[in-house]
């Protein structure tokens, strides 16, 4: 990243604050900073935790490289001089800092301050290009870097304005909606050229649809699937997509799983298998599903999608076969070993893969490890005790920083033995890697032990604040969590991902199993998951207000990071008989349902409450029936939606929930509307009432989303410059409100009312506008909508190209993101069928069938050209 004066960004656009800092010594500062920069939605660049697979000082390099403000806090410890280093880390990432905005912070009093850091105190006093300020407190100092942080972009932002003329109009972004990427490989992998061989020869055969990686867990068969992938998606006219089935134990969910890896939105209009067959249908694509074994149920699904999606391919990693007509296995064993039978040399036995794993894991932690004369014996007897399982050598290898090989073994030896007449259900192999996980576990002090276990309660990946949250709040014990959470990353029993420079980790499924065992023995898992759903609780509840404003495409960014932890709190508060809170819960998240495709989910959770036994309270029952009833009002007998739909008003009203009242009358309003013989001055009172109580309850989103509906009354009555009217107002809200969700619909209405004016130019500005918004923030069903709109606009200016390719790209988007069957408020087509009709129709005709459809990112930026 280059950083030149004027192009800095604003913090809209996340910059990355480098914050630099001993650890332990400032634990407590470091937070309080990290809320500072958080608050002004910035994203804090912070080394928390141990052991990656870089060494340190290229990976702060990186970092710092990456980042655009330098925050240095300092006290009176001038932190660890590594071997071969003549500097610590605090003064190497000063010293490495690019030349960028310095913020420095001194701790006083500092009685005993080091001597090395007092010389580099000195130094950063001399920098010109170094601002510093003393605090005492970490409360004083969140409140300098705020301020500081905030005035420096102030200072810059006008040199940002200034654009040069004749500069290019910086790009279009587009959705994030996308098919999801494979997971990064940071190691290269090692030892599996002939399950290489086997399974590309498979997936090369277009008569192999389906092939299973086959074996025990922790052998391996995610990385290979990994590289398989990798190598396939290098060729031309190849998507490839992953899905992780491990935060899965419900076989029906297992299509969901897929959809969102796919970027198919579950509306709930239609059963989400047939969404994922129609989006399909025309792929040519690899999709890869890690972890089936525990969803065998599941394996219909698979075929079912093949028969009627002939260009797809699946991928599939399983400790089972599956079992199903055209299932195609790759056995994917243990690591070669070395033979021990005799004295082993150094350069035969690093010949061998598995000391090759060992030996490149074990410098991930100690980056000067090295196999010698000394240590082959035991390198080769460590492989050779456990198996040739890659996880379990991972596992021994990161015990490098503390034990040398001899003592690792002389350990790992006497604990295989006395677990050896354990778990005889189990494969040999599986038994060596959690014999491998209960001896790591065995080296942990009781709170590192204790976390391994509350971690397991986690479904998929888990943030640093959830770890806090969650495995504190169980037993209302005390664990010192960040240092536990630190020597189990060290370790290799969890993992750290990035998240835009938030701490996230994960965990194997394998070491997750395990670690659900403990938590399950030690008579904690009922508390665990009370506590795992409080958290995800409260996090909704304190979003609720942020999905409506200028923290909306981060604050979904953050939900969809914990999908499945969110999905978990949900079945875990159904499973409970809390429908009073997981009806709440769905409620505060409405926004985040809607625009992640996942309303299908939320309606089968409502089923479930609105048959509980027992008589449900006012608010809850209404806003299980506006979840149910809105879902499907589009497509369902108006004799249940509109009834359902008055009664959800009604409880609404006698909760004395103003917001819930009002955005049920939107809806009830719509119902009326989708029957055959709309009753509009019904559903214009309702929509007044709505907009009533949205107005005197502060709620501008709702609001906005009522005006946007009267609009929509008023064009069925050919009102036009009414429609206009209530349109407009809905923008100005929105922009009010920075709430470009809302923005996004009101832009679009307000486009195709304009069109029906016959004011064409406005209709385009406004299509396009609403296009680029919703591409923006990712809301597919928006690009989707703007495509259309543009579509019409080529049609009557008798652009037959560009219509026929902005309708097949539209058609297209609607079919691979689920929106096929949604109810569409466009008026396209109406402007096609002249063309379609007349003395174009068979340029038309041809266009569309030949013209290929354009990707998302293609499709917006050629929309976006002038005609």
């Amino acid at each position: 990243m280059t950083h030149t004066t004027g192009a800095i960004r604003t913090p809209d656009q996340r910059l990355r604050v480098f914050v630099s800092s001993t650890l332990k010594e400032l634990a407590l500062e470091r937070k309080f900073a990290r809320l500072a920069i958080e608050r002004l939605h910035l994203a804090p660049v912070m080394f928390e935790l141990g052991a990656r697979p870089h060494p340190p000082r290229d990976l702060y390099r990186a970092y710092l490289e990456q980042s655009d403000v330098f925050v240095g806090i300092y006290a009176e410890k001038y932190g660890w001089v590594a071997p071969g280093e003549s500097v610590s880390g605090l003064e190497d990432e000063y010293n490495l800092a690019p030349d960028f905005p310095k913020l420095i912070y001194i701790r006083e009093p500092a009685p005993d301050r080091e001597e090395r850091l007092g010389e580099l105190l000195n130094r950063i006093r001399d920098d010109d290009r170094a601002a510093y300020k003393a605090f005492s407190t970490p409360q004083e100092l969140r409140k300098l870097i705020e301020s500081d942080l905030a005035t420096l972009l102030a200072e810059r932002f006008d040199q940002s304005r200034i654009v040069p003329a004749g500069t290019p109009a910086e790009p279009v972004a587009v959705p994030s909606r996308k098919i999801a990427s494979l997971p990064v490989s940071l190691t290269q992998l090692i030892g599996r050229d002939a399950e290489l061989e086997t399974a590309s020869t498979l997936l090369h055969d277009d008569a192999v649809r389906l092939v299973t990686l086959l074996g025990s867990g922790g052998i391996g068969k995610t990385r290979l699937a990994v590289e398989l992938a990798n190598r396939l998606a290098a060729e031309p006219d190849c998507a490839v997509a992953f899905t992780d089935l491990s935060p899965v134990q419900d076989p029906a969910l297992v299509p969901n799983a897929i959809a969102a890896a796919l970027g198919v939105l579950d509306t709930g209009d239609e059963p989400i298998l047939d969404k994922l067959k129609t989006a399909l249908q025309q792929r040519r694509m690899l999709i890869v599903i890690d972890n089936f074994e525990q969803v065998l149920d599941a394996a219909p699904v698979l075929v079912s999608l093949l028969s009627t999606a002939p260009g797809v391919t699946f991928l599939v990693t399983s400790r089972s076969l599956l079992r199903v007509s055209g299932e195609h296995a790759v056995d994917v064993g243990p690591l070669a070993l070395p033979d021990t039978r005799r004295s082993v040399s150094v350069t035969a036995a690093k010949r061998t893969a598995a000391v090759q794993l060992f030996v490149e894991r074990a410098r991930a932690v100690k980056p000067d490890f090295d196999a010698t004369p000394e240590n082959i014996d035991a390198i080769a007897a460590i492989c050779v005790a456990l198996e040739g399982v890659p996880l379990a050598l991972e596992l021994a290898a990161a015990r490098i920083r503390m034990l040398p090989p001899a003592a690792i073994l002389t350990r790992l030896d006497r604990r295989l033995s006395l677990l050896s007449g354990g778990a005889r259900d189990l494969p040999q192999r599986q038994r060596a890697l959690r014999s491998t996980i209960e001896w790591s576990t065995q080296l942990l002090g009781d709170d590192e032990k204790r976390l391994l276990a509350r971690l397991g309660v986690f479904a998929g990946g888990f943030s640093l604040d959830a770890v806090e949250s969650v495995a504190g709040d169980i037993t209302g014990d005390t664990l010192d969590i960040l240092p536990a959470l630190g020597a189990l990353v060290d370790n290799s029993l969890v993992r750290e991902l990035d998240r835009s420079n938030r701490p996230h980790f994960s965990m194997l499924a394998t070491v997750r199993e395990y670690a659900l065992e403990q938590l399950e023995a030690s008579g904690e898992l009922p508390a665990a998951r009370d506590a795992h759903a409080r958290h995800f609780v409260s996090i909704a509840e304190a979003v609720e207000d942020d999905l409506e404003g200028t923290r909306q495409r981060e604050v979904i960014a953050l939900l969809n990071d914990d999908r499945d932890n969110l999905r978990a709190a949900a079945r875990h508060l159904l499973d409970s008989g809390d429908q009073v809170t997981v009806a709440r819960f769905a409620w505060c998240l409405l926004i985040y349902w809607w625009v992640g495709g996942l309303l299908g989910e939320v309606r089968a959770w409502m089923d479930e409450v609105l048959s509980a036994a027992s008589p449900l309270p006012d608010r809850t029952r209404a806003i299980a029936l506006y979840f149910t009833r809105s879902i499907t009002l589009w497509h369902e007998a108006s004799d249940r939606v509109v009834p359902g739909l008055t009664e959800s008003v009604e409880l609404f009203h006698r909760s004395r929930d103003r917001v819930g009242e009002g955005f049920a009358l939107i809806f009830l309003a719509l119902a009326i509307l989708a029957d055959r013989s709309p009753d509009t001055n019904h559903a214009e009172e309702s929509l007044e009432r709505s907009v009533e109580l949205l107005r005197s309850a502060g709620y501008r989103w709702g609001e906005a989303m009522a005006l946007v509906t009267l609009g929509r009354v008023a064009l069925l009555r050919n009102d036009v410059p009414r429609a206009i009217e209530q349109f407009e107002q809905s923008l100005a809200l929105t922009h009010v409100a920075k709430d470009e969700l809302g923005s996004t619909v009101a832009l679009q209405h307000l486009g195709w009312a304009n069109f029906v004016a016959g004011r064409t130019a406005e209709s385009r500005a406004l299509f396009e506008q609403s296009l680029s918004t919703a591409a923006h923030i990712g809301h597919a069903e928006g690009v989707v909508y703007g495509l259309e709109g543009l579509t019409a606009i080529a049609a009557i200016t008798r652009h037959v190209d560009r219509a026929a390719r902005l309708f097949r790209t539209a058609d297209e988007l609607r079919k691979q993101s689920g929106l096929y069957g949604a109810n569409r408020f466009s008026f396209h087509e109406r402007y096609l069928a002249p063309l379609l009709d007349g003395e174009d129709a068979e340029a038309l005709g041809r266009a569309r069938a030949d013209g290929e459809a354009l990707s998302l990112d293609d499709a917006v930026g050629y929309a976006l050209q002038s005609e």
